[in-house]
């Protein structure tokens, strides 16, 4: 027999055991795991409305503004155009999303940056090509609310600089949907 088999037999046996198998820790979801398709859509709605209303943030360390576009949006969805991520990361770093202006406003310090040479989308001549470029990564880690989170800052040499991604130090562990920490480089995001 298996073990949730045994649970159904012990819940409907004993009246009152449901609530405390209803709300032992291998039911609940933490803050960052998925409830359902709805639970989905609704941190999404509220992650898109809450960034349409930024435009631009003050960061101390750079003393300049750091703009919010689309770029940084659809990262945060999308690894690689036309490869969307999988929804448990989206679902992790949309919630983080409000977490980005405090950490940008309040860092005075960086913690990392990476220079590459990527291939960048670029409009030139009315239409859309890919470009190599000189890139830059800035990297701002910040403990809010007892997580760690990690939020680049990109630039296109020559460019303005703008808000790239949020990285959670943890990943979902696939078998039991519990945190794990990780330190995911900039490269693997």
């Amino acid at each position: 027999m298996a073990t949730s088999d045994i649970t159904k037999q012990t819940v409907e046996k004993e009246p009152g055991i449901a609530d405390v198998v209803a709300n032992s820790p291998a039911k609940k979801t933490g803050k960052f795991n998925i409830k359902d398709e709805e639970d989905f859509n609704e941190v999404k709605a509220d992650a898109e409305a809450f960034y349409a209303t930024l435009s631009e943030v003050y960061c101390p360390y750079f003393k300049e503004k750091i703009a919010f576009n689309a770029k940084g949006l659809r990262h945060l969805k999308f690894k690689s155009d036309q490869v969307a991520r999988v929804q448990k990361d989206q679902y992790a770093r949309l919630k983080l999303l409000k977490y980005v202006p405090t950490v940008i406003q309040n860092s005075r310090t960086l913690q990392g940056i990476r220079e590459t040479r990527q291939f960048e989308t670029q409009k030139t001549n009315s239409r859309w090509e890919k470009v190599l470029k000189d890139v830059v990564t800035y990297e701002f880690i910040a403990i809010i609310e007892n997580l760690r989170i990690k939020v680049l800052v990109k630039q296109i040499v020559g460019g303005e600089k703008y808000f790239w991604s949020v990285i959670p130090y943890w990943g979902i562990d696939r078998v039991n949907s519990k945190r794990i920490l990780h330190n995911m480089t900039s490269d693997e995001d």
